[in-house]
């Protein structure tokens, strides 16, 4: 589904990834694992168009994107849920979870279907479409993230740091859910600080280290390998 070969990249004068390769499929959870600083972030910015690739390529459904800008990816599927959440505070939720889809041009029917959706999905924030997104705990607002990523019909959703700040049965639904959406046939490429948390829920994992990819396997090997992991996290 989407596929970088060798991409490098540079903040500045640092070098903040070097010679990164995966290849996501349809259907599966590839969590990017590593400690502070090694890179994770910096690699969802590329393959969104947020950072300049310095060299190598990524593609999606086997099609070049290089140069493709980061307000065009949303309309081919390609949609990131920043780490932060960044919902729009004085909007309310129902609106929050529609100016996305609205602005990637989406039917009216595709969109009523969608929201009919998250409201399943996410119960609470039903009950709650009407209030600011100000108002919503930090859960509700990576619910409303999520669900808002959701609405714009994604072939691949990428989440950076979803479970940051949220109380543990919040994170076992976040969770739950992307594991569901993967089973259902999206692609999803999820950062995680929480390392074993992540390979609980993954398909495949990439651990990063200064910017290099320093293991890559089935999720469950690694979740097996304790010792070895915990040596790139620490």
């Amino acid at each position: 589904m989407i596929q970088a070969q060798n991409i490098s990249a540079k903040i500045g004068a640092n070098q903040v990834l070097k010679d990164i390769s995966l290849d996501v499929r349809e259907g599966e959870l590839f969590t990017v694992i590593g400690a502070n600083g090694a890179g994770k972030t910096s690699l969802l910015r590329v393959l969104s168009a947020l950072l300049p690739i310095e060299s190598g390529k990524i593609s999606f459904n086997g099609t070049d994107i290089r140069g493709v800008p980061a307000h065009k990816l949303p309309g081919l599927g390609i949609i990131h849920i920043p780490q932060g959440r960044q919902i729009i505070p004085g909007l309310s939720v129902r609106d929050n979870l529609l100016i996305g889809a609205k602005n990637i041009g989406l039917d009216r029917a595709v969109i009523d279907q969608a929201l009919e959706e998250q409201w399943v999905r996410f119960p609470i924030l039903k009950e709650r479409q009407g209030i600011p997104g100000s108002a919503l705990s930090g859960g509700e607002q990576q619910m409303l993230a999520v669900a808002r990523g959701l609405m714009m019909r994604p072939k691949v959703l990428m989440l950076d740091e979803p479970s940051l700040g949220l109380a543990p049965q919040i994170v076992q639904l976040i969770m739950t859910t992307l594991r569901n959406l993967a089973d259902q046939g999206l692609a999803i490429i999820l950062v995680e600080q929480v390392a074993m948390l992540a390979l609980e829920y993954a398909d495949r994992a990439m651990v990063l280290r200064n910017g290099v990819c320093a293991m890559e396997g089935p999720a469950r090997e690694l979740l097996a390998s304790r010792d070895l992991v915990n040596s790139y996290l620490s």
